[in-house]
This record gives C-alpha cells, structure tokens and sequence, in this order.
C-alpha cells in the first residue's frame, strides 16, 4: 500500500514540478491553475520551471434539472465544449442550452475578474500549457477544462497534478499530450487523504499568489 502524503499543497508543488523538470526555462511554456485549490500546487510548479502562471477557470454547463451531469463545459477564453450526442437524447433545447451557457458564462467572468483583476488570460497558441489542479477525484473538472484549452490551439497540453488513482490519469491520455500524476495512492479513497494540510485555499491566497508570479518572486 501506497502511504505518501504531503504537508500541504506547497510541498505537493515542489514535488510535482521535479517531475515536469523537461518544461524548465522553456520560453513556450505556460502554467495554468485551477482555482482555488490548483493555485498553490500551480506556484511552486511556475517559479520551479521559471514560467508565467495565470487561472483557467472552468465550469460545467449542467443539464436543465439535473446540474450534476455535464452536457459540455465553458472556460476561460470563452471556449464552450458540448456532448452533442448527450444534449440531442436529452432533447434540451436550444434555448435551454444558451441560457446554461449565458448563466456559467457569467460565472466564469466574474471569477477571471476576481482572480486576474481584469488581467486578459495569456495568448496559448503554440503554446505548451501546463494545466494544474491539487488532484483527481473524478477528472471531471479537469477533462473539461483540457477539452476546452484544446479549443484555444496550444501546441501541447500537459495535465499535471500530484495525486490521483492510476486510472484516472489514464483516462486523460486522449484529451492531453502528457499527464503527470506524482502520486498514485493504491487504494486511492480522496484527494484530501494525501494532505494533512487541506484546508480550502482562499480568494485571498489565490490573489496574493498570482501577484507574487507576476512579481517573480
């Protein structure tokens, strides 16, 4: 049995960016964070490989009465990923599925205002993204934010995280170029149980945390 854990998600940081080492000093490389919880785990990982960092914030565009099943997803830069195979059975609507849109949509904006102050995300064409969260419960989050990245043409989309089941990691093999799990708990119950420290990071932390990136310090 797999026992690793780490103090909090700085150190799961510091561990995670020594297996993405290959991305340092690259000058097309940039590191996003899902907020809140990625966003530490993303610091370290930036300052690590010496690479901007900034917040992809994605949502799922839940199905009309039933908001816990995802019928696609909107992220940062406006991107919208739809199951149309989903949304034809269902048989939501056009009109359904535009006010679920324009509803997230307002979502994302004002968590990109409240974590970037207004701040454009970066240009990620051609880029290489490292996209980063402090573990994989389901993916969910995480294969929606990766499907809608895709959309904004980088040349390379890593998922990194330190700590997730093995087959979890495994199921992003077809949305990402490479995935980095640190950890692989066996058996694997919850993120949390790889922290002693998981307490929930604040809009506070998320903030001072991308101002010291951009401070470089």
């Amino acid at each position: 049995m797999e026992t690793t854990r780490f103090r909090d998600r700085t150190e799961a940081g510091r561990v995670l960016a020594e297996r993405l080492r290959e991305y340092a000093d690259g000058d097309d490389v940039v590191v996003l964070a899902l907020p809140r919880g990625g966003v530490p785990v993303a610091h370290e990982v930036a300052k690590a490989l010496d690479a901007p960092l900034s917040v992809f914030v994605a949502r799922k565009l839940g199905v009309p009465g039933y908001p816990e099943l995802a019928m696609g997803a909107i992220a940062s830069g406006g991107s919208v990923v739809l199951d149309e195979g989903l949304v034809g059975r269902l048989g939501v609507s056009r009109q359904q599925l535009q006010q679920v849109v324009i509803d997230e949509a307002g979502e994302v904006a004002r968590r990109e205002e409240l974590y970037r102050g207004g701040r454009e995300l970066p240009d990620l064409e051609g880029k290489t993204v490292i996209l980063v969260d402090d573990g994989l419960a389901t993916g969910a989050t995480m294969r929606a934010a990766a499907l809608a990245l895709r959309e904004l043409n980088p040349a390379k989309i890593v998922v990194a995280v330190p700590v997730a089941a093995e087959e979890t990691c495994r199921q992003f093999e077809d949305v990402a170029d490479d995935v980095v799990c640190a950890v692989t708990p066996r058996p694997f119950y919850a993120v949390g149980q790889s922290y002693e420290d998981f307490d929930q990071t604040t809009d506070e932390e998320v903030r001072d945390l991308l101002a010291q990136s951009r401070d470089g310090s």
